[in-house]
């Protein structure tokens, strides 16, 4: 009777699984595998947000597997080393495995077919798992991949995609010893944000199906309202496999009901299969500037600790910062202020964020957390890399009525309408009163900064 292995790693989901589909036609047994790795884990990718965020979603794929007569078989180590093991034991001739667009990923699924091969067994990957559209698939003619995402989403929207699959009915395992499912506690140390949602397939499924009754026909016009909390909110489980983008894409393009709704959320969509297919091209996006533009970046351990703990004297900033420390999540306007706010108005370097993020984010992923923070320091894709975004601005138009402030920015929960943006402007008792810190740099004094070192003047 032959056997299969399926090693999950970030397409942690029953539906729409090319990866456990194909395994299923292979072999009359498959083993549903996952390896907690330490490589991963020495690299400090394991936070508490994401290590709760993932015992979750083990527990309830276990639970489904359970439900069709099989399990999660659960291993810890070296991820080569294990699954390699894992295959001998069972006598399986197959490993199947979702491709990833990082240089981890590339080197883990290089040195998996290698130990596999000598041991006279093969490594079947397959692509359009944790994206849409698989990193390659679509080129510009002489290069490897798109470095603009304009015409990227030309061609990507006019992709045929993948019919979606249901789960399967029936999984049966070989004989195979497992650990006990991990929870948080073994994964990291440290508590999660108070604020993190629950993980796995079942509740990415119940969001994602009240997103698209609800929430989506709105999303054109109220995705950018702060206060409004009016995006999907399903990053997490897009990140963690929960969720297959080529479903979500699917059944948003068939709510017909949303209209320019749906072509909004796809759009975001297609930004995350950019991200990808530009890190599987160039892995050392993750570290190095894409597009180096010779910055002297400052280094001021005081600015960076007052940005981090939210304390920068500019509400708006400074209540998504709180956000992230409590929800282990950001609004998608809000990451883009508070970037910009550290990379351009401060002047730091891109990495110092997107390390921090990486520590806090649920849905931190490399392609996504990196090759976005690189777009807004202007080291990346972005056509525009000068730009910056004024917070106050970015205040009035997004939050015009204080309503986001007032709510991760207790201190200033008194102050009438459009005032808690500018608290500074007070007279001198009522400011006091506050307990709030005035802002860390004046905004014509930052932008000078950053226009004499990216020398613009």
């Amino acid at each position: 009777m032959r056997v299969t292995v399926v090693l999950f790693t970030a397409d942690l989901r029953l539906r729409d699984n090319p990866v456990l589909g194909a395994a299923l036609r292979a072999a009359e047994r498959v083993v549903p595998l996952f390896v907690i790795d330490s490589g991963i884990a020495r690299a400090g990718f394991v936070t508490p947000a994401r290590a709760a965020f993932l015992a979750d979603c083990l527990a309830d794929l276990d639970e489904g597997l359970r439900a069709r007569g099989g399990r999660l078989v659960v291993r810890a180590g070296d991820v080569v080393g294990e699954t390699c093991r894992v295959a001998a034991e069972t006598g399986a001739t197959e490993v199947h495995l979702a491709s990833g667009a990082s240089g981890y990923a590339q080197r883990r699924e290089e040195r998996l077919r290698s130990a596999l091969a000598a041991d006279g067994r093969a490594l079947r990957v397959h692509d359009a798992v944790t994206t849409a559209v698989a990193p390659g698939v679509l080129v510009p003619s002489g290069k490897d991949h798109y470095a603009v995402f304009t015409p990227y989403h030309r061609r990507w929207s006019a992709e045929r995609l993948r019919p979606v699959s249901p789960a399967p009915r029936r999984v049966e395992l070989p004989r195979v010893r497992s650990l006990p499912l991990p929870g948080p506690g073994d994964l990291a140390r440290g508590p999660a944000p108070a604020g993190l949602p629950k993980g796995g397939e079942s509740e990415g499924r119940r969001r994602l199906a009240a997103w698209l009754r609800s929430g989506l026909s709105g999303y054109a016009v109220a995705h950018d309202d702060l206060a409004a909390d009016a995006t999907s909110r399903l990053s997490p489980y897009l990140r963690f496999g929960c969720l297959s983008p080529v479903e979500v894409i699917s059944r948003a393009r068939r709510a017909a009901q949303a209209g320019a709704g749906a072509e909004a959320f796809v759009r975001q969509l297609a930004w995350r299969d950019f991200h990808h297919q530009v890190l599987a091209a160039v892995p050392e996006a993750a570290h190095r500037d894409y597009r180096p533009r010779h910055d002297r970046w400052r280094t001021d351990p005081d600015e960076l600790a007052a940005w981090r703990a939210g304390m920068t004297g500019y509400p708006v900033v400074d209540a998504a910062m709180r956000q992230l420390a409590h929800e282990g999540w950001m609004h998608n306007r809000a990451r883009m202020l508070v970037a910009s706010f550290l990379t351009k108005t401060l002047y730091h370097d891109w990495r110092e964020g997107a390390g921090h993020f990486e520590g806090l984010l649920v849905d931190a992923d490399v392609a996504d957390n990196r090759l976005n923070w690189q777009w807004v320091a202007g080291t990346g894709n972005d056509t525009r890399p000068h730009r910056v975004l004024n917070p106050l601005v970015q205040a009035r138009r997004f939050d015009p009525r204080g309503e986001y402030v007032r709510h991760w920015v207790p201190e200033l929960a008194a102050l009438p309408g459009a005032a808690v943006h500018t608290p500074w402007r007070l007279d001198g008792p009522e400011r006091a009163a506050l307990r709030y810190p005035a802002p860390i740099v004046g905004l014509t004094e930052g932008l000078a900064r950053f226009r004499r070192a990216r020398e613009l003047d």
